[in-house]
């Protein structure tokens, strides 16, 4: 079983109670706008990472963190990038990786609106039943339109996702 942690789009900011609410997961999971190199490897110092580089992170992160990951956590095959969308509204790179990669979950950032949804026009490759998940963190950061600062942590065992739960914080 893994304790998994999803975050975006901190823009410079990777608070206390955040961290707070992260301490027990196993891997931080972060879908892009660092904001700075200093908080990039302040998520490092604290929690194994697996993150991608969003279109306000400069060079400098750039080259620390991919444009998209592929990857599995417990029996999942993931896929993230930060300009990534919603079922029936992916952005063109999104909808190309989710075409070719053929994800069981699907992460993405830069809306800095919480989403979670499943897809009911992608499956997946190894239960044809069950629809491709989309999880959108929203924003954990204060910069940027949005009210409320978001993160979610979940467990994933095997193939099973489970305890979600959402971090919400005034901004």
């Amino acid at each position: 079983m893994k304790k998994v942690g999803l975050i975006s789009d901190t823009h410079g900011t990777f608070s206390k109670d955040l961290k707070d609410f992260l301490g027990d997961v196993d891997v931080v999971l972060h879908c892009g706008d660092w904001g700075s190199v200093h908080t990039l490897d302040e998520v490092k110092d604290f929690k194994p990472v697996i993150g991608v580089y969003g279109n306000c992170d400069d060079q400098d992160i750039r080259m620390e963190v991919p444009l998209y990951q592929s990857f599995r956590l417990e029996d999942l095959n993931c896929l993230m990038i930060h300009i990534g969308g919603y079922p029936g509204r992916y952005d063109y790179k999104a909808f190309s990786l989710i075409d070719h990669i053929k994800p069981d979950i699907f992460f993405c950032g830069h809306s800095h609106i919480l989403k979670v949804m499943n897809d009911p026009h992608h499956f997946c490759v190894s239960e044809p039943e069950r629809m491709m998940m989309t999880m959108n963190p929203g924003a954990c950061g204060i910069m940027g339109f949005h009210n409320v600062r978001t993160a979610l942590r979940f467990k994933v065992e095997g193939r099973d996702i489970s305890d979600l739960e959402l971090w919400e914080m005034p901004r």
